[in-house]
């Protein structure tokens, strides 16, 4: 019998790289499907994703507001900062109060990165100043003096020291203090809603089954990672992919659920996003 080929868009990272690691190597049963990985940038999948494109994708926790008329969350494929998250660097230290008069290097105004930066200042977009960068070159970015401030995202977590920059604030860090401890929700895979119920749960154990491989097979999968690996050796890329795949990847759960809640809703509550969302979840 011919396979139904569903499109996957995924960012070009080790942590999506091992997620989706059975899954790309035909390790694990795919059922009566096949899957076309698209590998591009967490923006222009967010972008892609506000017009329907992809049958799956990764998306921003914050794209997702717009987009939920298009897409049902699905239970796994969660990027949780649990105690660490995005951060704000600089050649030196600034203040909240000082970096309001910044030049802030963002990776894309739809990443969650940029609504907790929101959220964190407590000012809308056009109430300062910002400049949209691709992430990895936000590094070069701050250096050359083309921006005060970079807000980073990815790998850049684990190698700003080697650029010579200093920390102003963790936003996951700083979610936690604000938040009983709950993660700040990043990113989360999504399915179209033109597929019927019983297609989105059938295609939601798939995608989990490939986690769960991974993290039953991790050597292997952490070495297929390796190859997305920007400027990082083994060890430094196995400590991000645990930033990234782990429990909360498996399964939001009540407590990730809650976090996302609120995130959205004090989006919402600040003016950041159009509408106060009701999360739809694959069951």
């Amino acid at each position: 019998m011919e396979k139904r080929t569903l499109t996957l868009g995924h960012s070009p990272d080790p942590d999506d790289a091992f997620m989706f690691y059975g899954l790309a190597k035909g390790l694990i049963p795919a059922g009566g499907f096949s899957f076309e990985h698209i590998l591009q940038d967490i923006q222009t999948l967010n972008e892609r994703a506000t017009r329907g494109e992809l049958d799956v994708s990764a998306v921003s926790i914050h794209a997702y507001a717009y987009v939920s008329d298009k897409y049902a969350l699905l239970p796994s494929g969660a990027s949780m900062g649990d105690g660490y998250g995005p951060m704000l660097v600089s050649r030196r230290r600034f203040s909240k109060e000082e970096m309001a008069d910044k030049t802030i290097a963002v990776p894309g105004t739809m990443t969650s990165a940029f609504l907790a930066l929101q959220l964190w200042l407590g000012k809308r977009a056009g109430e300062f100043n910002h400049i949209v960068v691709p992430f990895d070159r936000i590094f070069e970015t701050v250096r050359s003096g083309a921006a005060d401030v970079g807000l980073i995202i990815h790998e850049g977590q684990l190698t700003y020291q080697n650029e010579g920059l200093v920390v102003c604030e963790d936003l996951g860090l700083w979610w936690g203090r604000e938040n009983e401890g709950l993660p700040l929700p990043l990113g989360g895979n999504v399915i179209h809603k033109r597929f019927d119920a019983a297609t989105r749960k059938e295609i939601s154990d798939i995608l989990t089954s490939s986690i769960q491989f991974s993290l039953d097979h991790r050597p292997a999968a952490v070495e297929h990672a390796l190859q997305y690996a920007r400027d990082m050796g083994r060890d430094l890329a196995d400590k991000f992919v645990g930033m990234y795949v782990n429990h909360w990847t498996l399964d939001y759960g009540a407590k990730g659920r809650e976090s996302i809640r609120r995130f959205l809703g004090r989006a919402f509550e600040q003016g950041l996003i159009p509408h106060r969302q009701e999360l739809e979840f694959v069951k």
